[in-house]
């Protein structure tokens, strides 16, 4: 994905991440408020649940801090992040559950959503390390993966909902679809199933990108928790991004 899409869809690995990284953007964590395993999907759903939605200051208590998930930097959404979030469309409608989750947004109906954007912290190169050896280990930093993790509290059978509309929609945009932010177009060219297992249910898809002729790799995870929807959008400014399991992992704990 091009650095100027990144930026404006306020999804990927862009400007947060460069700024966790270097140690510039501090720990503050605001809420953001605002088929069968062959298909990338875990075992069948439990019975949905008649859930009532949690308030946003109890969805902010269950988000992942700095305490959780050591050698990690966290921060919440930014008004900019959000903002640019709110301009973030697609060319089919079949794949908008999937472009909520890239764009920060809740899916479906949530009562309530929190978001943290969250990258590891690279080893820092020794003290005595070459000029070669600090280049690398700066690159290395560049191509971090950087993880959009958003929670969102349903209503009823609404988690259930929207559960189901990521799950079809990742089988519907196999083929690929465009993510539009403003002026700038970015190209998948398809959605693969992938593995993760948690919660009551949950579903994994690899999306490959067009990044100017080369491919690139971002991952969407999600897992659903009773009435709570737990979403994970990782990418990397390098293009491939790995999928962040230590960070779900983390967070499906703290959910219970």
């Amino acid at each position: 994905m091009r650095r100027t899409t990144v930026r404006r869809t306020a999804v990927a690995a862009s400007a947060f991440s460069l700024a966790l990284l270097v140690g510039a953007c501090g720990s503050k964590e605001s809420a953001a408020k605002d088929e069968p395993k062959d298909k990338g999907s875990s075992s069948a759903p439990a019975a949905a649940p008649n859930a009532k939605a949690l308030s946003q200051a109890e969805l902010d208590k269950l988000m992942l801090t700095e305490a959780d998930l050591k050698n990690h930097k966290i921060a919440g959404a930014t008004p900019a992040d959000l903002a640019a979030a709110k301009t973030v469309t697609t060319d089919k409608a079949a794949c908008k559950p999937l472009v909520d989750v890239m764009a920060l947004r809740g899916t479906g109906t949530p009562a309530a959503t929190a978001t943290r954007k969250i990258v590891a912290i690279p080893q820092a190169p020794a003290a005595d390390a070459s000029a070669e050896e600090k280049m690398k280990a700066g690159l290395g930093a560049l191509g971090a993966t950087a993880t959009a993790d958003t929670l969102g509290s349903y209503d009823g059978k609404a988690a259930v909902d929207a559960f189901a509309a990521l799950k079809k929609a990742g089988a519907d945009c196999a083929g690929g679809f465009a993510l539009i932010a403003g002026g700038d177009t970015t190209k998948f060219t398809k959605v693969e199933p992938a593995t993760y297992t948690a919660g009551d249910e949950s579903v994994a898809f690899t999306l490959t990108a067009d990044l100017d002729g080369t491919p690139g790799t971002a991952h969407l995870v999600v897992v659903r928790k009773g009435g709570t929807l737990a979403t994970f959008h990782a990418q990397s400014l390098a293009g491939k991004a790995e999928q962040p399991k230590g960070v779900i992992d983390a967070q499906v704990k703290k959910l219970g």
